[in-house]
């Protein structure tokens, strides 16, 4: 099962698409696009695309008309098109939507007026490899990734609700072009997206490839507009040109470069407290959260550990306390995927206790 596909409930007929998969055994399934519940599992089957391809409805539109008819409800018939007055002003024409330049976007797509379906659109010549994750609470999530073809959309990567606007996560979409057999080597872009509400509202046009309606976010870098030269001024400058009279153009200065900052080695003991860390930390508004603070202490044991590495340290002691045993447990996972450390184990239990680790450097 993946995200955005459509199920059936085995203990009803309702129906609904996945918009999110929250474990092993449990998913989230929008029912009739309108409200969220979670569900294992083993509770839903994916409805086949042949299945709608033959019976032309889903069983839940179906269960409802015939609800309808046996409440002796009418059918509602399509409203009479209403004739143009001899006398009416006729309706000024809309303007044609602007079309989207070339170029990689992140589409928002109604799948109904409050589920918002979140697809990558390559409106470019090259294929695309992409990783999709979202960021919340400084906790960040990967979630899928896939390649692109040229002129090519994603499926649904992600289901939002409007209604949970103020807590949407922040997007972030990582993203390589390629050409097989191309000349031009291409850098990783890397975009964070965090929606407002002062821009998500006015993003909205018609998405290139998807020929769709979407709130769309072009994520590579916009081509710089070409500047406009009054004819009037181009004819001065070319004058000018033209007479030797044109002022020389200042010689290119090619900016000093910053000096090698030299790296130090850290302490043999490292204290990761975080009253060691951040001194101040008791007094900040509004307080750090565990995840912050746990974001913290790991960032000064990777800055510590590369500088002892780099420096050619042949052990150090990181002192992170008992406490819940969180801290302890982060460290040493990164530990031992490091292949640079000989080994790791409990420092002198008669002067720390289990409060800190001793790790000794290849």
């Amino acid at each position: 099962m993946n995200v955005g596909d459509r199920v059936r409930l085995l203990t009803g007929r309702e129906e609904g698409i996945i918009t999110r998969l929250l474990d092993n055994d449990l998913v989230e399934v929008a029912i009739d696009n309108d409200f969220t519940i979670p569900v294992m599992r083993r509770e839903v089957v994916v409805v086949a695309a042949e299945e709608q391809k033959a019976f032309g409805q889903s069983a839940s539109a179906v269960a409802a008309e015939k609800k309808a008819a046996a409440s002796g409800a009418p059918k509602t018939a399509p409203a009479p098109q209403k004739k143009q007055e001899a006398n009416a002003t006729p309706e000024p024409p809309r303007p044609a939507p602007v079309a989207a330049a070339k170029g990689l976007y992140l589409a928002l797509v109604h799948q109904s007026p409050e589920l918002l379906a979140l697809q990558l659109i390559n409106n470019t010549e090259s294929d695309v490899l992409f990783t999709y994750g979202e960021d919340q609470q400084e906790q960040y999530r990967g979630l899928a990734s896939d390649k692109l073809g040229p002129k090519a959309v994603s499926r649904p990567l992600a289901h939002l609700h409007l209604k949970d606007f103020d807590h949407w996560p922040t997007v972030v979409v990582q993203l390589l072009p390629h050409q097989v057999n191309g000349h031009t080597a291409y850098e990783l872009i890397t975009k964070r997206t965090q929606f407002r509400a002062a821009t998500f509202y006015k993003s909205r046009q018609e998405a290139p490839v998807l020929k769709r309606d979407a709130y769309l976010f072009q994520l590579d870098e916009k081509p710089a507009a070409p500047v406009a030269i009054a004819p009037e001024a181009l004819a001065s400058q070319l004058q000018q040109q033209l007479s030797g009279n044109a002022p020389a153009k200042p010689a290119a200065i090619a900016p000093a470069p910053e000096p090698a900052k030299a790296i130090t080695a850290p302490p043999h003991e490292v204290d990761l407290h975080l009253e060691a860390l951040r001194p101040d930390a008791a007094s900040e508004e509004p307080a750090l959260t565990n995840t912050a603070m746990l974001k913290i202490q790991l960032d000064a044991f990777e800055d510590a550990l590369s500088r002892a590495l780099a420096t050619n340290m042949h052990e150090i002691v990181f002192i992170h306390g008992t406490g819940n045993g969180t801290l302890r447990k982060e460290i040493h996972k990164q530990l031992s995927r490091n292949r640079d450390i000989k080994f790791f184990e409990d420092a002198r239990k008669e002067k720390f206790g289990y409060g800190a680790t001793l790790v000794r450097l290849k």
